[in-house]
């Protein structure tokens, strides 16, 4: 296959995949900048009044950082996990398994989307965000890359998930069950050094901890994990995901009747 037809159906994939949340965007982009608007106003403005200062700056100033990350992480991941699964459930993927379009376009298409749609819902958030603090930027590089990666985490995630998906009612099992107590047990609304050192170790096996906390430095300048520590993880996830979806795809896994 040559360059330029890989190209082209790369950009289809994408292209598709965005005009797809962008079409229906009152139900892909407003409901997540709602939520988080009422987080910042329940945990912000009122609880934040009580609680004070975090790891030196106001509760939420603290909390912005995390939030922000908290809805790249969902929307990146139900994006591509409701889509590949409606591509498979209506046997789109197998017509792209028969053509002569490399398995890696396909996830790079799919994960492609989903990171445009976790990242636009979190720069909706942040823009809402500025009517409740005056946001700081430390390092604006390390924000970039950090919300890049870890959409590109959960977007492969997504895709893994649907793969192995038997009905819409499945890809909702590991948002609610995994992915939604990991986020909120990830350091988005308290410093992980609050806690004690027993769980202070048991929170750092949470790959969500690590993520927080970089886009948290990137924004502050603080953080309860070594940023470097933190991109190898993140990286260590890519890797990992990208060789499992790539396996399932060249496998058909899950997507062969």
């Amino acid at each position: 296959m040559s360059i330029s037809t890989t190209r082209i159906a790369l950009s289809s994939i994408l292209h598709k995949e965005i005009h797809r949340f962008m079409r229906i965007w009152v139900q892909t982009l407003v409901p997540p900048a709602i939520t988080i608007s009422l987080y910042f106003v329940i945990f912000g403005s009122l609880i934040g009044k009580r609680i004070g200062e975090m790891g030196g700056f106001d509760y939420m100033s603290f909390i912005v950082p995390g939030l922000i990350m908290m809805s790249v992480i969902t929307n990146s991941y139900s994006n591509v996990a409701s889509s590949f699964f409606s591509a498979k459930w209506q046997r789109n993927v197998e017509e792209m398994l028969v053509a002569p379009v490399p398995n890696w376009v396909i996830v790079a298409g799919y994960v492609g989307g989903g990171m445009a749609r976790g990242i636009l819902v979190g720069l909706i958030v942040t823009i809402i965000a500025l009517f409740f603090v005056d946001i700081q930027i430390h390092n604006i590089w390390v924000i970039i890359a950090t919300v890049m990666l870890t959409s590109a985490v959960f977007a492969l995630g997504g895709l893994i998930n649907a793969v192995f998906a038997g009905s819409f009612d499945d890809i909702s099992i590991i948002p609610t069950f995994v992915l939604t107590p990991l986020t909120y047990l990830g350091g988005v609304f308290y410093s992980i050094s609050l806690l004690p050192d027993f769980w202070q170790g048991v929170s750092k096996i949470n790959p969500i901890v690590y993520m927080v906390n970089a886009f948290r430095y990137g924004f502050l300048g603080i953080s309860d994990v070594s940023l470097g520590v933190a991109f190898g993880v993140i990286g260590v996830f890519i890797i990992t995901l990208y060789a499992i979806a790539m396996y399932l795809i060249s496998k058909g896994i899950g997507l062969r009747s």
